[in-house]
């Protein structure tokens, strides 16, 4: 059978609790990490809501896309345990072909402990257990067909062995890849993933995450925080380094796309936000659906992922919110 798509990356369980106990403070003068959450030392924090879900980036690309009417398929690495079982399961429910899904003998499934603080300005902090995600591996299987391969976050000391692996294969099978890197790979930055970001077909990041890429690769002279608080100078140095296309994210401010002719900019829709969980994963996803679908217009590509992103905010956790093809295209203005 031959895929629209395969995710590769994360399938994990995640774990959602409130507090009002923590404060907000703004750090600007750390372009990486511009607002910072305190606790008091040595005290019991009390947690006013707990949310079990599934999360995870390939689960969440996997079942936007599914959701979306691609034929997809995951590929992920889970312990032999019942948070594993549970995660194939739902997974199955999406219609999301999970052959490929690993099972760890040794390590339990990851989980994710998502902290919110405020529910105004609905951001949070994720606390991360890898677990068996640590220990994924790229199989050459002869049943691994597809059209393109949607890349999110890798973990474990064999991350960039499976990059190699994947784009290796990729190129040979002429797949094309979309790629979310994950904070190991930013944090290798431009000097390791360069071979592999003039691969790639579609490069999405958070305006953070691409501040972070930007700086493992420039010179110093080019290192004004005035410039790289810009989504257009991130575009122009990224776009530089080799994607066909890139694509900036920065919340309520909307994203920004540069495929070599014109940067275009889409603002984020309105919508009665409890929970960012997956936002960016429902906007990567998304995005990369409408560009399939719409022949690579890039208007149309980020309406879909600007849909899908304020839908996914209203819910509790990263998938609740993810719309179908129908559900999508009747909120299409």
């Amino acid at each position: 059978m031959k895929f629209d798509i395969i995710t590769i990356g994360g399938a994990v369980r995640d774990i959602t609790f409130y507090t009002n106990k923590g404060k907000i403070f703004a750090t600007p003068e750390d372009l990486t990490s511009q607002k910072m959450i305190a606790f008091e030392y040595g005290t019991k924090i009390n947690i006013a809501e707990v949310y079990c879900s599934l999360g995870g980036g390939a689960s969440n690309t996997a079942t936007s896309l599914a959701r979306l009417g691609f034929r997809t398929a995951i590929i992920a690495r889970v312990g032999k345990d019942q948070d594993g079982k549970e995660i194939i399961n739902k997974l199955k429910k999406e219609k999301i072909n999970t052959d490929f899904i690993q099972i760890d003998p040794r390590s339990q499934t990851g989980f994710s402990f998502i902290l919110s603080v405020d529910k105004k300005e609905m951001d949070h902090v994720a606390f991360l257990y890898r677990g068996a995600d640590q220990n994924l591996q790229f199989s050459h299987h002869r049943h691994l067909n597809a059209k393109w391969f949607y890349l999110t976050s890798l973990s474990g000391s064999n991350w960039l062995k499976t990059i190699k692996s994947v784009f290796n294969f990729a190129a040979k099978n002429n797949i094309k890849i979309a790629w979310n890197p994950g904070n190991l790979q930013l944090q290798a930055g431009k000097s390791v993933i360069s071979p592999w970001l003039k691969k790639t077909s579609i490069l999405i990041l958070n305006k953070d995450e691409a501040i972070e890429l930007v700086l493992s690769g420039i010179k110093v002279g080019r290192r004004n925080p005035r410039y790289l608080n810009r989504p257009i100078y991130l575009l122009n140095i990224l776009k530089e380094w080799g994607p066909k296309v890139v694509v900036v994210t920065e919340g309520k401010k909307g994203a920004w796309v540069y495929e070599g002719n014109k940067i275009t900019h889409q603002k984020s829709r309105k919508a009665k936000a409890i929970d960012t969980t997956g936002v960016g994963d429902a906007f990567g996803s998304s995005f990369v659906a409408g560009f399939i679908s719409n022949k690579g217009n890039i208007a149309k590509s980020l309406k879909w992922g600007m849909i899908n992103s304020a839908s996914v905010v209203t819910k509790i956790g990263a998938q609740n919110g993810l719309l179908t093809l129908k559900e999508l295209k009747n909120k299409y203005k």
